[in-house]
Parts: structure tokens; sequence; C-alpha cells
């Protein structure tokens, strides 16, 4: 199987983890009775990030775990997306 192959389904795999977490932050923000839409989650993931976030800082004095969750996947996401199209284009080379 080739490298860019390989980075993309990895890509995939952390994108579907950015997925069930802005999900769940959801989830959390609705618990708290903070107003929050299913329908505009795609949109609006960013910002239900950062009132969950403020929600859990407020709570605990720090942010909750799902926070650091949907940082690392989403960024992790781009960075091996960007792999793959790179190793595609042959500008990067692996292994």
């Amino acid at each position: 199987m080739e490298a860019y192959v390989i980075l993309a389904i990895a890509a995939a795999a952390s994108g579907f983890w950015n997925i069930v977490t802005s999900i769940r932050i959801l989830g959390e923000l609705r618990r708290r009775n903070i107003k929050a839409s299913f329908f505009w989650l795609r949109a609006m993931a960013p910002i239900y990030a950062y009132r969950y976030k403020k929600a859990t800082t407020e709570e605990s004095g720090r942010p909750g775990a799902l926070f650091y969750h949907w940082i690392i996947s989403i960024n992790l996401t781009l960075v091996l997306a960007l792999a793959a199209l790179l190793t595609k284009a042959g500008v990067l080379r692996l292994g």
C-alpha cells in the first residue's frame, strides 16, 4: 500500500474522531443547558468547543478533556491530509 493511501486513511480516521468529539461536546453543552443545535454543528463546532472550554473552566478551573480531544483531532486531520496530498503530488517522500 502506498504512503499517501495510509496517510489518507489516518486523516479520515482522525476526522471521524473529530466528528464524534464534536457530537459529545454538543451533548455536554445541552446537559449544562447551554444553547446548541445539532443542525448547525458543522458550522458552529469551533464556537461550541470554545463554549465547552469556558463552561468547564468555570466549573473546575481547567478545560474539560473533550476540548483537548477536539483540538488534537482537528489539527491531526489537517496535518495528515496535507501530508497525504504532498506525498501523492511527489513533493514529500516517505520511506
